[in-house]
């Protein structure tokens, strides 16, 4: 077999000579973080803005205060292993809904981003709320941009750590009293109150109080941006989820390039300028200190800022608004007008993640629907496989743990199939009294002809149901060990 070389062209780099002094060029290979200084502006999309940092706060720390049937409304009771959510009690073994909740907000923000594209991020992600918060204290404290980069610039004098240690400890009570609000929602929140005040806060307690409370300080106080661009997962993979019909933040290069300063009066238009006046406000009120003008960019959080900026600029020069706005490639490419943006929403990606959603959606509520509120767990006496009464009977002892969910007392009755002629001895009385949310354990005994139960463990079905009400009840399998 004849085999074909390949000739391989070899450059040749002369020698440098030893008298000859090179010079060396070091390469960072970490950016050292810019502080970033929003400035502050106003306008329809910041107002949205503010609603929904309104209303997402007003549930985080308002529903735990909120009580429903003398419990508190949304609770994850580790202790006792119960999870009080909107008037249901959700035990250990339904984690299957924790999962369907996750599968579900996923879904959503599928569909969502799919749609509208980062604007979770820029109107309701925890991270964004806080750091809005710490910055409107920042800026209430120590003035709106060119404030704080005069004082940040300026000596350490007493005036300075005045201000800094008045913002700070601002943004620390606020801090704590989040860590405060999240611990409220795994106990109870008015006990845990009285435990704060009266410094009777268990160890458990008061470390995620504290790390609850440092994460929101160094997220929204110190990290801000950085978290969005390094440490959500988010950012990275949004854009599998984009596509052409996206709402996206874009800067219509087309309208406003050639940029470039001048008066108001001035024709820009003769000169072969753009409506872009260079102002570069749109890169000052931008919370993580990108120029929107340069591109759609991952770090975008789409919060609509450059467009309250880039609007009130073309009021004042008389120009017409949206040199920023909400559109989407297809649209800013003239493939069809933006006014036709809503009727290209329903596009494949859309519907397939409608559809999962709703499935899954309408799956939990079927099953919250006909959820009973009665949890059944048996096990058979280990200490006692089998023996024989004093009349000639074989007899299994299990022990039953019959859980309440209900918000309400019940009276539950104790049955047993499988066999034939079987006897339910129920410790205590056949009626079996249990208080709302409560459990309660009881021995049972079952008693079988011998001639029934042949050697060997038979299946046999126990069925509890409540009297007052035949929809509420449960089957339990065990097994009766014959001889």
């Amino acid at each position: 077999m004849t085999q074909s070389f390949k000739k391989i062209p070899i450059k040749v780099i002369p020698a440098t000579p030893p008298d000859t002094q090179v010079e060396m060029e070091t390469v960072a290979l970490y950016a050292s973080a810019k502080k970033v200084y929003p400035r502050w502006v106003t306008g329809r999309f910041t107002q949205w803005r503010w609603f929904w940092l309104v209303a997402t706060q007003l549930f985080f720390y308002g529903v735990p205060w909120l009580n429903l049937h003398d419990r508190q409304l949304l609770l994850f009771d580790l202790v006792h292993r119960k999870f009080y959510i909107f008037g249901f009690v959700f035990l250990p073994q339904d984690f299957v809904y924790l999962t369907a909740l996750m599968l579900m907000s996923a879904l959503g923000l599928f569909v969502w981003t799919s749609i509208g594209g980062r604007l979770w991020c820029g109107y309701s992600c925890p991270q964004t709320v806080y750091t809005e918060i710490f910055l409107w204290v920042e800026k209430w404290v120590e003035g709106d941009r060119l404030k704080r980069m005069k004082l940040d610039s300026g000596p350490m004098d007493l005036r300075r750590l005045r201000i800094k240690y008045t913002k700070h400890a601002i943004w620390i009570a606020i801090s704590l009293w989040t860590g405060f609000t999240f611990v409220g929602y795994f106990t109870p929140i008015h006990v845990l109150s009285a435990k704060v005040l009266s410094f009777t806060a268990g160890s458990w307690e008061v470390f995620w109080i504290l790390f609850y409370g440092f994460a929101t300080y160094g997220n929204a106080g110190w990290m801000r941006e950085q978290v969005c661009k390094y440490m959500c997962p988010y950012a990275r993979f949004q854009s599998a989820m984009f596509d052409p019909d996206t709402l996206i933040i874009s800067y219509d290069a087309e309208r406003g390039e050639p940029r470039g300063s001048r008066r108001r009066e001035e024709d820009y238009k003769a000169e072969g300028k753009g409506d872009c006046i260079d102002c570069t406000l749109c890169v000052q009120v931008c919370p993580v200190g990108i120029d929107i003008r340069d591109g759609l960019q991952y770090e975008c959080i789409a919060c609509g800022a450059c467009i309250d900026a880039c609007d009130s600029i073309m009021d004042k020069m008389g120009y017409e608004r949206g040199l920023v706005r909400y559109t989407t490639e297809n649209a800013l490419a003239h493939r069809y007008p933006e006014s036709e943006i809503a009727n290209h929403v329903l596009r494949p990606r859309v519907i397939m993640y409608s559809a999962l959603l709703l499935i899954v959606v309408g799956i939990v509520a079927w099953s919250l629907i006909v959820k009973v509120p009665l949890a059944v767990n048996i096990a058979r006496d280990r200490n006692t496989l089998v023996r024989e009464t004093d009349d000639g009977m074989l007899e299994n002892i299990y022990r039953m743990q019959i859980e309440n969910t209900d918000e309400k007392a019940h009276r539950y009755v104790v049955k047993a199939t499988g066999l034939t002629d079987m006897v339910v001895l129920v410790d205590g009385g056949e009626m079996i009294d249990i208080p709302a949310n409560s459990a309660s354990q009881v021995s049972i005994r079952v008693d079988v002809d011998p001639q029934n139960a042949t050697r060997g463990a038979k299946k046999i079905y126990f069925t509890v149901q409540s009297t007052d009400d035949m929809r509420i009840k449960d089957t339990e399998k065990a097994s009766f060990i014959g001889r």
